[in-house]
């Protein structure tokens, strides 16, 4: 149990930490008020803590973290669910590229952490990224022509 508490513990820190990160991002990328972005951040990271607790949970953990915590999003900004009008109007006064900005550092950070494994990828890693990269921009591409036939823009 004692472990359980630490790894919570390092799990709020760095979801605090990537809050204020992303506060000061927004506010500074485009002249946003700190304030705003601060309590929208906030609201993400108690989705993002309910989602973690969640995954947590023996019946649940089949399913893998990131599940739990986009599921948690979806459901709190539901029409239906109660006060979710309050909760995305404090959520959409912060910007996507503020929150991707300390993502990729940690990500950064992990992978220079794990420099060795990622030399044995070598050469390998570059086509599998490329491949990945385009294969997501067609399909985004296509998705969004599709919908923009059927709603009539274009």
């Amino acid at each position: 149990m004692l472990a359980y508490a630490e790894k919570m513990k390092d799990i709020l820190f760095i979801l605090v930490v990537t809050a204020i990160f992303s506060a000061i991002a927004h506010t500074v990328g485009s002249n946003g008020n700190l304030a705003a972005a601060s309590i929208g951040s906030l609201f993400l990271v108690v989705i993002a803590l309910i989602g973690i607790v969640l995954s947590q949970l023996p019946v649940l953990k089949k399913l893998p973290m990131v599940f739990w915590v986009s599921a948690v999003a979806v459901v709190v900004s539901l029409p239906d669910f109660p006060g979710s009008a309050w909760v995305l109007s404090h959520t959409k006064d912060v910007g996507f590229l503020s929150i991707t900005t300390p993502i990729l550092a940690y990500g950064g950070l992990c992978l220079g952490k794990d420099l060795d494994a990622f030399k044995k990828l070598s050469w390998k890693i570059v086509p599998v990224a490329l491949a990945v990269s385009a294969g997501s921009f067609i399909c985004a591409t296509a998705l969004a022509e599709i919908m923009l036939h059927l709603e009539g823009v274009f």
